[in-house]
């Protein structure tokens, strides 16, 4: 690469749970030089020769070529650049969070699933600067968690209330109150963004979940941004 260029890349940081209700990363191996053969994030390169008109579309084409994915939530995280971050020369990479339902797969044999915990604890270390992408996406993620209805894009869209204190306590790295989160949820009834479906699940032990709907505004699209966020008039924790 010439010293005059600059690699400009989108990177994609999808987040699913885990039947444990732990928060993972997907990571692609890479094919190429630098780090061939290692895990990655999945991400595209960004140059005059795509065809991508924005860093949406950037985003988009990284999902469908790279992730092999379609998240229920997108949205942008940072843009960061150096001189370090990549051994080929000066670099920038706009990272955007992904969540997915929990019943995602991967579709090939060079995509995982990995424990979030062992790369935001740097167990598993990533080429690039990627582990300091992972922690500012799960940052993000958290900080959200505190007053909006952000986790319940980690589940699929018929869940319960257990279901959503799983997601929620996952998110935040601690644990949730069930009343707190209960009264949220029946906020969000009364905004017609959660429904009863009159059905319940019927657990080996414990007693039957009611079954409730997540229907935001607009359900048919990935959600980018915060449109489709229902935000809570004070901390989940509080």
């Amino acid at each position: 690469m010439s010293v005059t260029e600059i690699l400009a890349s989108v990177d994609i940081v999808a987040l699913r749970l885990d039947d444990h209700n732990q928060l993972q990363v997907l990571l692609i191996r890479r094919e190429r030089e630098p780090y061939a053969g290692q895990w990655a994030l999945p991400g595209v390169i960004i140059n005059g020769r795509c065809a991508d008109a924005d860093l949406e579309a950037a985003a988009t084409r990284a999902l469908q070529d790279k992730a092999r994915l379609t998240p229920a939530w997108l949205e942008q995280v940072a843009t960061v650049g150096n001189g370090g971050r990549d051994p080929r020369g000066w670099s920038m990479s706009t990272s955007y969070l992904a969540l997915v339902p929990p019943d995602t797969d991967v579709a090939g044999d060079d995509l995982q699933f990995a424990p979030l915990s062992q790369v935001l604890n740097r167990q598993q270390l990533l080429p690039f600067d990627h582990n300091q992408l992972i922690a500012q996406a799960h940052e993000r993620l958290s900080s959200k968690t505190v007053y909006t209805s952000l986790p319940l894009y980690l589940l699929p869209a018929r869940f319960t209330v257990l279901d959503a204190l799983g997601a929620f306590t996952a998110c935040l790295g601690q644990a949730l109150q069930n009343t707190s989160l209960r009264r949220r949820l029946e906020r969000m009834k009364q905004a017609g963004w959660v429904h009863e479906t009159g059905e319940s699940n019927r657990p080996k032990l414990g007693r039957p979940q009611a079954i409730l709907e997540h229907r935001p505004p607009s359900a048919n699209h990935a959600r980018i941004g915060s449109s489709e966020l229902f935000i809570f008039d004070r901390s989940v924790l509080a």
